[in-house]
């Protein structure tokens, strides 16, 4: 007997599905943040910076989260952005684009920078010790937050975000997988019928006691036996003496 079940309105179907696919762009959302910004960093040796000023807004306004890529310096050319610091033994640095590059008395490349913002170029060229690398790429808005934690805590922040990205997807499949079961059909038996085939071998018809309990009927003088649901030709025949 078949078992009745109860479909989820479409509203809550809705809801479900509205909840799946959130929790699959907050996912993908934060594996892409965790490569973006911690993991690829790592893994080339880069160096991640934080836009303060307007300098070279609007593409990159404060707050621009920069990774800068260390680069020998003959490979610079005019137009490639650099990250240089001020002064020897100063930790600031100062992020603009490559207007020129000349070569100085020693033979060392002196590079010309300005803001893309600035009116005017800045006032000291750079020299090839004071570079500590080429823009590989920015990312807006996030350079405050990234700035806030620090260089060692974004190592352990990779982490951890690692195992909590494998965890959420290890829970995603699990629900995926439980939910495919619950919708599954379930097969509707009513009745089992089981058909054997008949036996068509001498010896089967040779007993008429296999299709019902009457006795076996034997040969006898001026009689004629008639078996009930049967052939006339598996019953014992009359003999005449």
């Amino acid at each position: 007997m078949s078992k009745g079940r109860s479909n989820p309105s479409p509203a809550l179907r809705a809801l479900k599905f509205t909840g799946s696919a959130l929790s699959l762009v907050a996912m993908c959302a934060a594996a892409l943040a965790a490569l973006v910004l911690i993991v690829i960093p790592l893994a080339t040796g880069s160096q991640t910076y934080t836009v303060l000023t307007s300098s070279m807004a609007p593409n990159y306004a404060p707050g621009t989260f920069l990774v800068v890529k260390p680069i020998p310096a003959d490979q610079l050319k005019t137009g490639d952005i650099i990250t240089y610091q001020i002064e020897s033994g100063d930790p600031t640095v100062i992020t603009h684009r490559i207007i020129g590059i000349s070569t100085g008395q020693n033979g060392e490349r002196l590079f010309a920078t300005q803001g893309d913002n600035n009116d005017v170029a800045d006032e000291a060229a750079v020299q090839e010790a004071q570079i500590r690398g080429k823009l590989s790429y920015a990312v807006p808005y996030v350079g405050f937050v990234a700035n806030g934690l620090g260089s060692s805590e974004r190592g352990e922040i990779a982490q951890w975000a690692a195992v909590g990205l494998l965890g959420y997807g290890i829970v995603l499949l699990v629900r995926g997988a439980l939910e495919a079961k619950r919708k599954s059909p379930e097969p509707e038996v009513d009745a089992v019928v089981l058909e054997l085939p008949l036996r068509e071998d001498a010896s089967f018809h040779s007993r008429p006691d296999a299709f019902h309990d009457d006795p076996v009927l034997h040969e006898c003088d001026h009689c004629d036996h008639a078996v009930s649901g049967f052939h006339s030709a598996h019953a014992p025949k009359s003999v005449a003496v």
